[in-house]
């Protein structure tokens, strides 16, 4: 990681670690303590285990920065200026289930923008990293968006909420009209790896609503430091930080694909 800054090697080693025990657990769901945070919506002893080494190694690293878990919420710091936004694991269903399509995602925000982002997956040791104005890696390879420009070759991702969550009509909705203009449509339930996935070429667009900052913080800088675009898609301009409507393309796409969700709304 010669390319890598001080602080993006300290987030990476910082995944790593944590990703370690939970690499070992991988496959033994029936070992793992589970309890219900919510309906659909599973914190596993391997979730919290790794927010606390990822907190433990951030926090040792930059004691002033601020820190928002998707469990512990937010710390505030000495340092105003400076956030860590951390998902432990994001894809936690497919984690229970034994299925290899989960990741740690650690994003630092700085004023209200993100500076710098590393996404883990563990299993296939897919490690996407990415700093403002340096471009976006995937292990130590540069990437950067698809170039196709009609939708109708275009493969898409999506999210679709779980049970105890709104929004289930109007994705299906969307999934429809999309569906009938693109060359697919994937729901694989790690916005984190979607985003990712866009900043590389596999996916060329993803569209989800009711995101969470966490599950986006590190995806978005990717998407646009591979040269892609995104956006709410309730406003063209708008940037989607807060992760509450999310459209990432490979920007060719960009305004096609907003065009046919919004037949849908």
């Amino acid at each position: 990681m010669a390319l890598a800054s001080t602080v993006v090697q300290t987030m990476i080693q910082a995944v790593r670690k944590a990703a370690r025990p939970m690499a070992r657990d991988f496959g033994e769901v029936s070992a793992l303590q589970v309890s219900r945070k919510g309906p659909g919506d599973f914190v596993t002893a391997a979730d919290t285990a790794a927010e606390q080494s990822l907190f433990e190694s951030l926090m040792k690293a930059r004691p002033g920065y601020g820190f928002l878990g998707e469990e512990r919420g937010l710390v505030e710091g000495t340092d105003k200026s400076h956030t860590w936004i951390v998902d432990p694991i994001d894809g936690t269903t497919n984690f229970m289930h034994a299925m290899p399509h989960f990741a740690i995602t650690v994003g630092l925000e700085r004023e209200g923008q993100m500076q710098a982002g590393v996404t883990f997956n563990p299993i296939t040791n897919d490690l996407f990293w990415a700093e403002r104005g340096k471009g976006c890696y995937l292990n130590d390879t540069r990437v950067r968006v698809s170039g196709r420009k009609d939708l109708t070759t275009c493969l898409i991702g999506t999210g679709l909420p779980f049970i105890g969550r709104a929004g289930h009509a109007q994705t299906i909705k969307e999934i429809h009209a999309v569906g009938q203009r693109v060359a697919g449509i994937r729901r694989l339930g790690s916005a984190a790896l979607d985003l990712a996935w866009v900043a590389c070429g596999r996916y060329d667009g993803f569209w989800e609503r009711n995101l969470k900052p966490w599950d986006v913080a590190a995806g978005l800088l990717f998407v646009t430091e591979a040269g892609g675009r995104v956006s709410t898609i309730e406003n063209e301009e708008a940037q989607p930080f807060d992760g509450a409507s999310v459209i990432a393309t490979n920007a060719e796409c960009h305004g096609d694909l907003l065009k046919v969700l919004r037949t849908a709304l």
